[in-house]
Order: structure tokens, then sequence, then C-alpha cells
């Protein structure tokens, strides 16, 4: 009988530190990519693509930061507030970032969602 509890012990404690990684490996990806997204949007007013290059994913078939950038600016967008940001179930590697937007000045009525993916050494933001 005192084995049987000690393995269930040891096997809940198995799950906790297992549940325990999982949990900061997923909140530090939430955390970066809503940290991300933050400094993109914060940066978007000066429109140097020297700060907003390296927060933009890239890659064949992604616009250049500066098509980018002017689609964005005309369009005025603006971060209202991030409201969650979780890692995608299906992909480890990517963060799903929901967030209040207005554009133009007048606020979306329904969240936006952006997409941040980690590319070589850090997260970036895909537009």
């Amino acid at each position: 009988m005192r084995r049987r509890a000690v393995r269930h012990a040891v096997g809940v404690a198995g799950l906790w530190l297992a549940a325990l990684g999982c949990t900061s490996t997923g909140s530090s990806g939430a955390e970066a990519g809503e940290a991300v997204v933050r400094r993109f949007f914060q940066a978007l007013p000066d429109g140097d693509c020297a700060v907003l290059g390296p927060l933009l994913v890239t890659g064949q078939g992604v616009p250049a930061c500066e098509e980018t950038v002017k689609v964005l600016r005309e369009h005025g967008l603006d971060l209202v507030e991030v409201l969650d940001a979780k890692v995608d179930g299906r992909d480890p590697n990517a963060v799903v970032v929901r967030a209040r937007v207005s554009q133009g000045g007048t606020e979306r009525a329904e969240p936006f969602l952006f997409r941040v993916e980690r590319q070589g050494d850090g997260w970036r933001l895909r537009l």
C-alpha cells in the first residue's frame, strides 16, 4: 500500500512539473508575442524601418518593411489595447495576439488577431 502511495505521489509531482514547464514556455512565448506587437505599434508613427524591420517576419513573399509601413500608416492603424496572447495550438513557434485597434481614429468593433512567429533568434510580427 505504501509503495502505491509513493508511486502516485511521484506521478502527480511529475505531471505537476510537466505542466509548469509547459506553462512557463507558453507564457514566455505569449509575453514575447505581446511585447513585439506593442513595440511595433509604438514605433509605427515614426515609420523608421531600421527599428520596425527587425520586428517583422522576413522572407520570400513577404512585403518589404517600407511597403508594410506605408499601407498601415495610410489606413491609420493604431493599437488601442492588447487583450491577450496565446501560443498557437498548432505551432509552438507562433503566438496569436488578440488586440483592439483603431483605424483612421475609429475603434474597430471586433478584436484584431496578430500572428507573431519565432524567426531566427527572436519573435517577429507577420502582417
